[in-house]
C-alpha cells in the first residue's frame, strides 16, 4: 500500500505545527492542572508540574477522568498523546499524600477510562517515569522515549498492594517474568531494558521523539477510525480474557462478527478503490 497520503487524505502537518499557537488549556482552575490542546482532530494533554516531576493529585485525577470521559463520547477525535512538561520526567504518579488521606479508587478509574479510550493513544515520554505513571503509560497503546529514560514501580517498597487494573496492565502488556521483577522488587530499569520488555513500543534519540510521534499520528490519520475503535476493543477484550476462556471464546465470535460486517462495509470498498 502507499505511504503517501491519497488525493482524499492530505498530508498532515509535522507535530509542532499541529499544537504550535493552540492554547494550552487547564484542565482546571487549580494550580498545575493538566492543559489541553486540540489541532482539528488531534490532542494532546501536558502533565504540567514539572518542578515536582509532573505528579498527579486527586484534582488532576479528577479533572483527567472528565476530560477522558468526554473524549471518549465526543466522536471525533483521532488520536490522544500525553506528555509531561519540561525534560526530567514525564510523571512520578499520584502523589503519595492522597494515597494516604484519600485512599479511594479514583487514580485506577481514570486510568480504566484512558485505556478504554476509542481511538490510539501515546505517550510521549520526555523524561523518566515512576510509580502509578508507569501504569498511566502502560494504559496507552504507544510508548515513545529516548536514551537515559528509567523507570520503577515502588509500591512493594512502600508496603502497598497494587490495585487489579495496573497489575492486570502489568501481566498483558509485559509478560509474567518482567511485571514479576518490577513489581516485586521494585527495582530501577532503564531504556534499553524498558524496550525490551515491551515498556516502550519505540526508543529513539531525544531530538527524534517529536518526529516519531509525529509518524504514528500521521498513520492513524489515514486509517479508518471505526475499524480502529473495533480492533482496539477487541485486542484488550482478547488480551485480557484469554483464547481458552468463555470470555475469550465470545471475543473471538464477536471479532468475526466485526470482520464480516467490515468485509460488506461501503468505507472498505471506497478507501480500496482509491488504492486500484
Amino acid at each position: 500500500f502507499p505511504e503517501s497520503p491519497t488525493a482524499s487524505e492530505p498530508a498532515t502537518k509535522p507535530m509542532a505545527d499541529r499544537f504550535a499557537g493552540v492554547p494550552a488549556d487547564p484542565l482546571a482552575p487549580h494550580d498545575g492542572a493538566p492543559r489541553l490542546q486540540r489541532a482539528g482532530d488531534l490532542c494532546r494533554v501536558t502533565l504540567d508540574r514539572p518542578a515536582e516531576h509532573n505528579r498527579l493529585d486527586p484534582a488532576d485525577v479528577d479533572a483527567l477522568l472528565a476530560l477522558f470521559e468526554r473524549l471518549a463520547h465526543d466522536g471525533s477525535v483521532r488520536a490522544l498523546v500525553v506528555t509531561g512538561a519540561g525534560d526530567r520526567t514525564f510523571s512520578s504518579g499520584y502523589t503519595l499524600q492522597a494515597i494516604v488521606e484519600e485512599p479511594d479508587a479514583r487514580f485506577a478509574g481514570m486510568l480504566d477510562a484512558l485505556e478504554t479510550l476509542p481511538f490510539p493513544t501515546v505517550a510521549a515520554l520526555n523524561g523518566s517515569v515512576y510509580g502509578g505513571a508507569t501504569d498511566l503509560a502502560l494504559c496507552c497503546d504507544f510508548r515513545i522515549g529516548s536514551p537515559g529514560l528509567k523507570m520503577f514501580m515502588p509500591a512493594a517498597r512502600f508496603g502497598l498492594h497494587y490495585y487489579p487494573g495496573g497489575m492486570r496492565r502489568y501481566l498483558t502488556r509485559l509478560g509474567l517474568p518482567a511485571a514479576s521483577k518490577l513489581l516485586l522488587t521494585a527495582m530501577t530499569i532503564e531504556a534499553d531494558e524498558m524496550l525490551r520488555i515491551g515498556f516502550l513500543t519505540d526508543l529513539v534519540p531525544r531530538d527524534a521523539l517529536c518526529a516519531r510521534v509525529d509518524a504514528y499520528l500521521d498513520h492513524v490519520s489515514r486509517a479508518a477510525p471505526r475499524v480502529v475503535a473495533g480492533m482496539k476493543r477487541h485486542l484488550h477484550a482478547l488480551a485480557q480474557a484469554g483464547l481458552d476462556s468463555e470470555a475469550g471464546r465470545a471475543t473471538m465470535a464477536s471479532m468475526a462478527d466485526a470482520y464480516r460486517e467490515s468485509l460488506a462495509s461501503d468505507e472498505l470498498r471506497a478507501r480500496l478503490a482509491r488504492l486500484l
